[in-house]
């Protein structure tokens, strides 16, 4: 049992040892190239929509977190089983290795191009090399201990058959004596479990074996990973960035636009608590100096901007909240900003889209994108290039150097981060990421409302109890919200101030609870008074639908 137990010790430590050695050399190609990332971003990209909106919904935003945990604990287990097959004779778990790197060197050649597969190639040698001669110091170990016959037989195990029987007795109980007298220095080449390796200097070398390329994996990795982040961050210069000053800024906020309620969202979402959902696993580094956006395709003429030629355009400032469509109901993927940027319309009409366009394809710098309707970012609402958020330049997580920004769709068919291209196209010629994977192609957002406080299963005393929340219907607006208790009568809610028809707004009802327990439900009518559905259906294809509820305990 404990050459297998280091057998499996050397294969993890092999597989730490390529994926310390890719990661290393990545930070000279981008940290993209590194194995986890390319299997990761293979898996985000063929996970079934069932299983990775239960992920979002029972993880959150830390889906990510939970992908590369998982991915760890299958690389450990096959790693340790390559380490268990592995001999001097037999390289099967060298194939294993193989097989990996054939894998994701495959991926990442097709998801970035031939270089990306340098790092795991190298990554890959180096591992099969380090099981290779781990495996031979295992083999040289277990041939030379005492458990084989050859260490430690002595010379009754020869002439045994020889002897009489009496003959036999004596010396058997000479060399027990002999053996109890020399202590336990012979009894100690052999393990407790009676396996093949004891403490032997062979197995001391295997030790040592396994301790310096344990060191090498982590030092190889934590430089790599190091080493990376510093050639590729973009933080401090995204610090030294001075937003220009709109030529036509957002309206101040009205007086009664924030409730001010305790335990409800707050009108602007602060940027660090915005949501953030994409397909990045490593979130893109693009500096402003080598940023440009391409508007291409069915156009008269084909645009390039740089950083600096934005400084020549006119800046607008608007509100606009923004809805992921995986968001269930009640769900927080969900926020309220004030976006810097430059109007969508206005770039689009410079490139002169052609009169059979219906659609623009916008690119991320990391390969993701989303089909947007040419009529909705040319029907005059503030669809915008963003560049700043809430009175600073974009956060990297969300999409600096630029971003799209669109009232009233979905993020995953407007909402591109890092965005590099917008090519004119039609519905019927391409196809975005998510709507290759069923979704639907226009998703506008829907009506919607959450219960912020009480929270579910609270326990609270009889009396006036504040019930309040957020609703949304971007670029239609929110005319009414109503209350249920139970299964009571449908009660009107106190609206908060309208800011824009493309921001949420807040709401309250002021109820007086009595004892016993209650379920609170809640529904929204928008600016064109259609009614927020009762029906519940999942997020997929085009979002959520059905109230909101929560049920709590009156004391």
């Amino acid at each position: 049992m404990a050459d297998l137990r280091l057998r499996v010790v050397a294969g993890i430590v092999s597989a730490g040892l390529t994926l310390g050695v890719a990661e290393l050399f990545a930070a000279f190609l981008g940290p993209d190239n590194a194995p986890l990332h390319v299997l990761g971003s293979a898996v985000v990209d063929h996970t079934p929509d069932g299983l990775r909106e239960w992920a979002i919904t029972t993880f959150g935003t830390n889906d990510k977190a939970v992908l590369y945990l998982v991915m760890g604990v299958i690389a450990v287990l096959v790693a340790g089983l390559a380490g268990a097959v592995e001999r001097t004779d037999r390289a099967a778990g060298s194939w294993l290795f193989v097989g990996f790197g054939v894998l994701t060197a495959w991926l990442a050649v097709t998801r970035t191009g031939l270089s990306a597969a340098m790092p795991t190639v190298v990554g890959v040698a180096v591992g099969i090399f380090a099981l290779r001669a781990l495996t031979r110091r295992i083999d040289a170990a277990t041939e030379t201990s005492p458990a084989d016959g050859r260490a430690g037989a002595g010379p009754s195990t020869v002439d045994s058959e020889t002897r009489t029987p009496a003959e036999t007795s004596q010396t058997a109980g000479a060399e027990g004596h002999a053996g109890r007298t020399a202590g336990t220095s012979d009894m100690s080449d052999v393990a407790a479990d009676g396996s093949a390796i004891g403490s032997s200097p062979e197995r001391r070398q295997v030790l040592r074996g396994l301790l310096v390329a344990s060191g090498l994996a982590v030092t190889a990795g934590v430089t790599g990973r190091l080493l990376g982040a510093r050639r590729s961050d973009v933080s401090g210069e995204r610090a030294a960035v001075r937003l220009p000053e709109p030529t036509a800024p957002a309206e101040p906020l009205a007086p009664g636009v924030d409730l001010r309620v305790p335990g409800l969202t707050p009108y602007l979402t602060p940027n660090d608590d915005f949501y953030r959902i994409d397909t990045a696993l490593i979130v893109p580094q693009v500096s402003k100096d080598g940023w440009s956006l391409r508007i291409h395709g069915m156009v008269d003429r084909e645009i390039r901007l740089s950083w600096a030629d934005l400084a020549n355009l006119p800046v607008e400032e608007h509100l606009v909240t923004l809805a992921c469509v995986s968001n269930p109901v009640g769900g927080d993927l969900i926020g309220n900003a004030r976006w810097l940027g430059y109007r969508v319309d206005r770039l689009l009409a410079e490139a002169g889209p052609h009169p059979d366009a219906d659609m623009v394809l916008s690119h991320s710098a990391d390969g993701w994108t989303a089909g947007t309707p040419l009529a909705v970012l040319t029907d005059g609402r503030d669809a915008l290039l963003a560049v700043g958020m809430n009175g600073e330049p974009l956060p990297v997580q969300h999409g600096y150097p630029a971003r799209l920004v669109v009232p009233g769709l979905y993020g995953y068919v407007s909402a591109t981060k890092w965005v590099t291209e917008l090519e004119v196209t039609r519905f019927d010629r391409a196809t975005a990421y998510w709507t290759r994977r069923g979704w639907s192609a226009l998703g506008p957002i829907k009506t919607g409302t959450r219960i912020d406080t009480p929270r579910a299963r609270g326990r609270l005393q009889p009396g006036r109890i504040p019930i309040a929340g957020v609703t949304w219907a971007q670029h239609r607006g929110i005319r009414a919200v109503e209350v249920q208790i139970d299964n009571g009568p449908w009660q009107q809610a106190r609206l908060s101030d309208e800011q824009s028809i493309d921001t949420w707004r807040q709401w309250v009802f002021d109820w007086d609870a009595t004892s016993g327990p209650h379920t609170i439900r809640a529904r929204a009518t928008d600016g064109t008074g259609e009614t927020q559905t009762a029906e519940r259906r999942d997020v997929i294809p085009d979002g959520a639908t059905g109230y909101p509820s929560v049920t709590v305990q009156i004391a």
